[in-house]
C-alpha cells in the first residue's frame, strides 16, 4: 500500500475552506468528494459543506461525527440546512461506501 502524505491546513474561520488552500489541494491532487465533520454543525460543518458545494464538490456530511451547542441545533442543521448542500450520512454508511469504492 502507497504511503499518501500528510497536507497541513489551518483553519482560521468557520469554514475549513475560506482563507486556507484547501481547495487548491484538493484540485491539484483530483479530489471531487469530501466527507465533513467536526464541532459546531451549523457553524464549522455547515459553512465547509457550503463552500464546498459552491466549489463543486459532492460533500458527504458525517452526521455522528459532528456536536453543536444543543441537540436541537444539530437537527435543525441535517434536517433543514445541510441535505440543501451534501449527502448527509452516518460514519458507518460512509465507511461502507468507501469500502465499497476500494474493492472495484
Amino acid at each position: 500500500m502507497t504511503s499518501i502524505p500528510h497536507i497541513l491546513i489551518t483553519k482560521r474561520s468557520w469554514s475549513a475552506f475560506y482563507g486556507t488552500s484547501l481547495d487548491l489541494e484538493l484540485r491539484r491532487r483530483g479530489i471531487s468528494h469530501i466527507v465533513v465533520g467536526g464541532i459546531a454543525t451549523n457553524f464549522g460543518v455547515e459553512s465547509t459543506a457550503r463552500d464546498g458545494w459552491q466549489g463543486n464538490y459532492t460533500v458527504i456530511v458525517a452526521e455522528d461525527a459532528t456536536s453543536t451547542f444543543s441537540q436541537e441545533m444539530h437537527d435543525f442543521a441535517m434536517k433543514n440546512t445541510l441535505p440543501r448542500c451534501a449527502l448527509v450520512r452516518t460514519s458507518d454508511e460512509i465507511i461502507v461506501a468507501l469500502s465499497k469504492v476500494r474493492a472495484a
